[in-house]
């Protein structure tokens, strides 16, 4: 399929979709978007729409509602909190409690055993689980855990 976009300006005028500057605006293509994801059976061109207005709402939501990336620590104490859990209901995933205390105290860097097996065990990405800390910076925090 080949589309020549002869006058964009033109296009956008008759109502075509545009990049997202405001809530309001941000909140009639979240509409359009679940009204359009609610057909049974979409058209090409209501998928395409779908996929231009996935990305139009992502990219402004990206932009104005960042999600900051949290160490797994906090993710996992986190979830200790919201699901009444003890450090020791953590030993299944890895392997001892000092093992877990020692993870909670950031004195042990998480191996990927330990990732996936808290992945499996809360149903969520195995990357939430990943260091985001740089090695040295792990390591400066391993060391003053030692002193």
């Amino acid at each position: 399929m080949s589309i020549v976009l002869a006058n964009p300006a033109e296009m956008m005028a008759r109502g075509a979709p545009r990049v997202i500057h405001t809530e309001d605006e941000l909140e009639a293509y979240t509409d359009a978007l679940f009204q359009l994801t609610a057909l049974e059976n979409p058209t090409p061109s209501e998928d395409e729409a779908i996929e231009l207005l996935t990305l139009l709402i992502e990219r402004y939501e990206r932009e104005h509602y960042p999600i900051p990336e949290a160490e797994p620590v906090s993710i996992l104490r986190y979830l200790i909190q919201k699901q009444n859990l003890t450090q020791r209901d953590l030993v299944p995933e890895f392997g001892s409690e000092s093992a877990v205390s020692m993870f909670m105290t950031e004195a042990r860097p998480i191996t990927l055993e330990q990732i996936r097996r808290l992945s499996a065990r809360f149903n969520l990405p195995a990357d939430i689980f990943m260091p985001k800390k740089k090695p040295a910076a792990r390591a400066a925090v391993a060391r003053a855990a030692r002193r």
